[in-house]
């Protein structure tokens, strides 16, 4: 996520999915590259499709609460067969399941996701924000394996990548989540362990208390990239085990920036030679096996 790319907007009348305004243009971690099998990238942009415009609606801070919902049960609905023309999403995403016979259960769980960040702005400690992300991120890494017919024995790893790389991006725009939707995702708790409050966030550049709340969620993050590198060696499809190995070395860099870079100064990002080396060092991990 990055840069704004649109204005955000209300739907037209009869519209479901709606751009929220929110950063499309730059993402961290590659999305059904080229290192995934070739008939099954359609199937993985159908759920990237659906899981970044229910998201939307969600972050779309020109919507009420109750029309968020409103509208993520919609989708909910679509998927599970409804009619569909006001969703193109969702409905490609149930096309998608039905091709591949996956469970519809991974886009209910993010869905379930989106629908709490329409009801809830703050966070009380660690474990709360790892609850969300079982919902939030760990249906896309478990999307991605039983797609591949991999495992369920690597979904501990897969859930542990998911979650750190939720947690990167939370730390990436902490700022703009709060100035914007008036979200925090930064533990309460550790907030207030540092002498702070979320107002802090509206500063420009972090104080020392706000430094020692990022680093604290940095070193838990560490630990879920180590539990990430069990990830790779676990897959059998070749592609999807590179992509795993090559998004664990991004993890690994981004996290890295983090520790070093302000993400209230300006946002904290990849850069091109971390993708080239990532994807460089990723690959040859994976083709090791």
């Amino acid at each position: 996520m990055s840069a704004v790319t649109s204005e955000p907007r209300a739907a037209a009348a009869g519209d479901i999915e709606t751009p929220s305004g929110k950063w499309r243009a730059d993402e961290n971690f590659p999305v059904g590259s080229w290192l995934i099998r070739r008939d099954l990238r359609v199937h993985v942009h159908a759920f990237y499709r659906f899981a970044r415009n229910a998201d939307d609606i969600a972050d779309n801070p020109v919507l009420t609460r109750d029309e968020k919902i409103r509208r993520l049960d919609h989708m909910a609905a679509v998927l599970d067969g409804a009619p569909g023309d006001d969703s193109p999403a969702a409905a490609a995403m149930r096309q998608s399941l039905l091709a591949t016979g996956v469970t519809a259960q991974h886009c209910h769980d993010v869905l379930r996701a989106f629908r709490q960040d329409a009801e809830q702005q703050r966070y009380r400690d660690w474990d709360e924000l790892m609850a969300y992300c079982r919902y939030s991120a760990a249906p896309v890494g478990r999307q991605l394996l039983d797609l591949h017919g991999e495992s369920r024995a690597v979904w501990p790893a897969s859930d542990a990548l998911c979650a750190a790389l939720q947690v990167l991006n939370h730390l990436q725009d902490c700022a703009v989540d709060y100035h914007r939707l008036d979200r925090v995702y930064l533990p309460l708790v550790d907030l207030a362990a540092a002498g702070i409050g979320i107002e802090t966030l509206a500063a420009p550049a972090a104080c020392a208390g706000l430094r020692r709340v990022f680093d604290i969620l940095l070193d838990r993050t560490a630990a879920l990239v180590a539990t990430a590198k069990g990830l790779a060696p676990g897959v059998a499809a070749w592609g999807l085990r590179c992509e795993c190995a090559v998004i664990v070395k991004l993890a690994e860099r981004l996290l890295a920036r983090l520790r070093s870079g302000d993400p209230l100064a300006r946002r904290v990002a990849l850069r091109k030679r971390d993708f080239l080396a990532a994807v460089a060092m990723g690959v040859v991990r994976g083709a090791r096996g």
